[in-house]
């Protein structure tokens, strides 16, 4: 871990009074200011989900020709209230239920599965596919109560735990570096520094500021360093579209038509401010409509995908951030797991009852412990927060991607560190962490990470005789990720 004051852990004394007692806030080496400083942090940090959420399920028409909520064209301030609003409660319920510094909002993975996925089978609609959603949930919650999930996490092994919580580093330091646009894809297939292998533009420049302004100041271990960067880097950019008039990278067919534009959010204060929330989404899911309009296997094989991933995306957000903070007892476990995942299988339901998704732990949190919280109160803040976009929707639009990617750089580099937990020198656990670690970024998905790395740990334990080394739940995962990894074609077969 790094010696930061934002990390440094201080002694804990008797609770100073029922805020302090119910989140245990001076037990865990913190206080009242780093868990609103942390809230804060998280909430710029992953801010943009308000504006990118509706634009992948909001913008996209279903098999039937029409969009999320039923119209016949896009309705994009109707998802970002809904986002904004259940982002919002569950958030706050995680912090409450689970006291864990991890929000919760709408998983962009999953979204874009729905999206590319689920909603273009022939005969499913956007409701049908929030049911979808909604019974997943019900699915996770039912398996969290009967100790299943809980019992999944425990089997897996110390070391592949640490090297699913470095490979979300790097995972979320390329989501900084995409998001800022210093790492872009390229002409061919691979990806490419900048624009044409070279970084122009004033939205660069802030990013680039940020993040040296960031390093210098986490170097110097000023506290509040990330919350500092992300603020002052949003000052900047403002100044420079007042100055300047940069503009957005893409027009407004989605094409990019400026490429030294901002990449999602174009920082100015000239907007309206206040808006009245449409919350005309919520509640828009047909429980059951997708068993009769695409078959109870293909449905069935859709859920089964939802659960997988949400189930393991959980796990490895869990880790990372347990560990990032070193949020752990006595015995080296996360305290109160299981109410963090009840918290975690609501947030699933209610993301399909409130249409935007299914909605899960989210790896930016991170970036808030990173900045000193360790308690459910800054959930409590950034819930907060995202309730405030319902009705100040600018809020959230105003900070540039290119002032929170920083941060995520950051927090990658600081959960890299912990890689030296993996024993190199064992290739039994070291080639599955090296599966683990890689696959993440490189696949742009935490569980295929995970998949990779459980199922090329029971394969080398039993080629190697070994077998009895291995708990029977990593068997069972194992298998369930073969399944996972095969079934789109599956899905796509049976469908047709």
């Amino acid at each position: 871990m790094s010696h930061t004051p934002a990390r440094t852990t201080e002694p804990s004394g008797a609770p100073t009074g029922a805020l302090d007692r119910f989140f245990h806030i001076s037990a865990r080496g913190s206080t009242v200011g780093r868990e609103i400083r942390g809230g804060l942090a998280t909430f710029f940090a992953m801010s943009y989900i308000v504006v990118l959420n509706p634009l992948i399920i909001g913008a996209a028409a279903d098999s039937t020709g029409l969009f999320l909520g039923g119209g016949t064209e896009p309705n994009l301030p109707a998802v970002a209230a809904a986002t904004s609003l259940v982002s919002g409660l569950l958030t706050i319920l995680m912090g409450v239920v689970g006291n864990f510094p991890m929000a919760v909002s709408s998983s962009l993975g999953l979204s874009a599965f729905i999206t590319y996925g689920i909603v273009v089978l022939p005969g499913m609609t956007w409701a049908d596919a929030m049911g979808l959603v909604v019974i997943e949930g019900i699915i996770l919650l039912i398996l969290v109560l009967t100790g299943f999930r809980s019992a999944i996490f425990n089997a897996v092994p110390g070391q592949l735990k640490t090297a699913i919580s470095v490979g979300i580093g790097l995972f979320i330091a390329l989501i900084g570096m995409i998001n800022a646009g210093f790492i872009s894809r390229g002409s061919g297939a691979g990806l490419e520094l900048g624009t044409g292998g070279f970084l122009t533009g004033w939205p660069m420049l802030v990013f680039l500021i940020s993040l040296l302004a960031l390093f210098v100041m986490w170097a110097a271990r000023v506290r509040g360093a990330i919350l500092y960067s992300i603020v002052g880097a949003t000052v900047l950019a403002l100044v420079l579209e007042a100055v300047f008039r940069i503009g957005p990278k893409t027009g407004a067919d989605g094409e990019v038509a400026n490429p030294q534009g901002w990449g999602l959010t174009v920082p100015t204060l000239d907007q309206q401010w206040f808006t009245l929330p449409d919350l005309s989404l919520l509640g828009s899911f047909n429980l059951l409509g997708s068993w009769q309009h695409v078959g109870v296997v293909a449905a069935a094989l859709a859920v089964f995908t939802l659960l997988l991933a949400n189930f393991f995306d959980l796990l490895g957000t869990m880790v990372g951030i347990a560990n990032e903070g070193d949020i752990k007892d006595r015995h080296g476990e996360i305290p109160q797991s299981k109410r963090i995942m009840v918290a975690d299988a609501l947030g699933a339901i209610g993301g399909g009852m409130g249409s935007t998704s299914v909605n899960s732990g989210f790896v930016e949190s991170t970036v808030g412990v990173g900045d000193g919280a360790r308690t459910g109160l800054a959930n409590v803040v950034t819930g907060i927060m995202f309730l405030a976009t319902i009705v100040l929707a600018p809020l959230a639009a105003v900070i540039p991607t290119e002032a929170a990617a920083a941060t995520l750089v950051l927090v990658g580099f600081l959960m890299m560190q912990q890689i030296v937990r993996v024993d190199w020198a064992d290739v039994e656990i070291a080639i599955p962490a090296f599966m683990t670690i890689v696959l993440m970024p490189f696949s742009y998905s935490i569980t295929n990470g995970i998949g990779a790395g459980f199922i090329t740990y029971v394969v080398i334990k039993l080629f190697r005789g070994k077998g009895r080394e291995v708990h029977a739940l990593m068997y069972v995962t194992a298998a369930l990720f073969v399944v996972y990894f095969v079934s789109g074609p599956l899905q796509a077969a049976l469908g047709s």
